[in-house]
């Protein structure tokens, strides 16, 4: 094989090389079989929960567990306290966040109007695939690190592809996608960048498949763990509130 590489190296030209490489490592165009992606409406239009577990679930839940560590104390979960229930060990008491009053909400408030959101109540709060539906995302960022105590840690997700919310014109909207350099500068704004800590999930083979709502369980754990910073489908953070004396 050696031989055969060296000779080619001296005789083909580089060109021909390189587009015979080409063709090697990936199909032609025009031979590329699309077989049920091939299709210009979703496989699923219920993110794939009709399925099994929606892939950008499978990336929140492996974000979550990362940081399982930083749910201590008084936590906060945003609609119910799910997650707070799974990862959180070190959970003392558990809050749930609604904009409205209803259902088991024991923290009503809406982000971004600082005098209804508690100041620096909680150690963790959770925060996961919310703050896109926040039209003044600057404020509701300020409110998420307002619940917190010093030290307190808030852990949120947000998407970076995603197909849009079926939403009433009349009723909350889904306003936004997130890249890295814009969370970045979104929360270190506001926590300070040596205190937040950016984590990136998903492929393209994973971003096409939630695309067309996929299940997780429809790829293979390999090909879910592979991280493409050029196709992110979640981006989580890790902010945390510096403590008194600390920057």
């Amino acid at each position: 094989m050696r031989i055969l590489r060296s000779l080619a190296r001296r005789f083909v030209p580089k060109a021909v090389r390189h587009a015979v490489g080409r063709y090697l490592a990936y199909p032609p165009v025009g031979s590329v079989d699309f077989g049920d992606l091939r299709q210009v409406r979703p496989i699923s239009k219920a993110w794939g929960y009709d399925r099994g577990k929606p892939i950008d679930r499978h990336y929140i839940e492996t974000f979550l567990e990362a940081y399982a560590d930083d749910m201590r104390g008084r936590a906060l979960e945003v609609k119910d306290d799910q997650y707070l229930r799974r990862y959180g060990r070190r959970v003392e008491r558990r809050d749930i966040l609604q904009p409205v009053p209803g259902g088991a909400a024991t923290v009503v408030a809406d982000l971004t109007r600082a005098e209804q959101v508690p100041e620096a109540a909680f150690d963790t709060f959770v925060c996961t695939q919310v703050l896109h539906f926040v039209a003044d995302l600057e404020a509701a960022i300020a409110g998420c690190r307002r619940l917190l105590r010093p030290g307190g840690v808030l852990l949120a997700t947000v998407p970076c592809l995603a197909r849009v919310e079926d939403a009433p014109e009349d009723s909350a909207g889904d306003y936004w996608r997130f890249t890295l350099p814009s969370t970045r500068r979104l929360f270190g704004g506001v926590f300070g960048d040596q205190n937040v800590q950016i984590e990136q999930y998903g492929n393209v083979l994973a971003a096409v498949a939630f695309l067309h709502g996929l299940a997780a369980e429809e790829l293979s754990a390999e090909e879910l763990a592979v991280a493409d910073p050029a196709f992110p489908v979640i981006v989580g953070i890790r902010a945390r509130v510096a403590e008194r004396g600390i920057p």
